[in-house]
């Protein structure tokens, strides 16, 4: 709630306006009578789809993935943001790119292959990186972890 979305929005239309080949997600709060009642993915070729919702019951099954009050629609997240993150990472290194990845956090983190995915995008050659990451509170996500600790990393506080 600090304003990273925002500003990664703001980013990329001025990245994009300069003609610069940019990809990429982010996430966006869903309001429904001024409450949230979940987050969507927003790619920037403008496909929409679930990230998660609010549980509408408090019997959990096993299988859900939940943060809090949300449960996470992997399967959702998983079709919108994995080709796009394949795309970016099979293209040809003359054409650098940017990719977008707001944000790396618990949500996203159910998925594996998103994990995977994330560590591809930040080794290849010729891609550069504009991601968010959650500030830790309690236990620490290894991904972000990692992602903080990478000597190519820059972090920038958004406060």
């Amino acid at each position: 709630g600090v304003g990273k979305t925002t500003l990664i929005q703001k980013v990329t239309q001025a990245l994009k306006s300069s003609g610069t080949s940019i990809d990429g997600f982010y996430t966006e709060e869903v309001r429904e009578g001024g409450r949230r009642t979940g987050f969507d993915v927003v790619t920037l070729s403008g496909k929409r789809g679930p990230l998660s919702r609010v549980s509408s019951d408090s019997s959990t099954s096993r299988r859900e993935c939940r943060v809090g009050q949300y449960v996470v629609d992997v399967v959702s997240f998983e079709q919108l943001v994995l080709p796009m993150l394949r795309n970016v990472n099979h293209g040809s290194d003359a054409e650098k790119k940017i990719c977008v990845i707001d944000e790396v956090g618990k949500m996203e983190l159910f998925s594996q292959a998103f994990i995977q995915a994330v560590r591809q995008t930040l080794t290849g050659s010729g891609t550069v990186v504009l991601g968010t990451i959650p500030i830790p509170k309690g236990k620490p996500l290894d991904l972000v972890e990692e992602i903080r600790n990478r000597k190519d990393v820059k972090v920038f506080n958004v406060s």
